[in-house]
């Protein structure tokens, strides 16, 4: 599945091809907090870390916008996108909600470890 990075002996980093980084943003922080439960909940991240304070300058219906924001950082695994993607439409206010999808070069083999846990069953430690 992985494959350890510099000294073969290292533990610590390893590349991976499946755990991704999912981009979106949130009207609100209650929105935030509400899609972020649910999608850990529901095992199709294992963490969404929202950052506060964001504001999107953006064209939208044919007019310059700008809002305040809360990103999320979604945290999960390849094989959950189709998922994430599909569930993230049924649970946000907007009527596009960003989704993008950035791929994991590599990472520590603790937390990818703990990542996988987390999207397949009982809770990890």
């Amino acid at each position: 599945m992985a494959e350890t990075l510099g000294n073969p002996e290292d533990p610590m980093l390893e590349s991976t091809s499946s755990a991704r980084l999912v981009l979106t943003t949130a009207a609100s922080r209650d929105e935030a907090v509400r899609l972020g439960r649910t999608l850990v909940e529901e095992r199709l991240v294992a963490c969404a870390t929202l950052v506060p304070a964001a504001e999107s300058v953006y064209r939208w219906q044919g007019q310059i916008e700008s809002s305040a924001e809360i990103l999320l950082l979604l945290k999960t695994a390849s094989d959950r996108l189709s998922a994430l993607e599909a569930r993230l439409l049924e649970l946000h206010s907007y009527e596009t909600p960003e989704f993008l999808v950035l791929e994991i070069e590599s990472g520590s083999h603790p937390y990818l470890a703990w990542l996988h846990a987390c999207l397949q069953g009982p809770d990890p430690g």
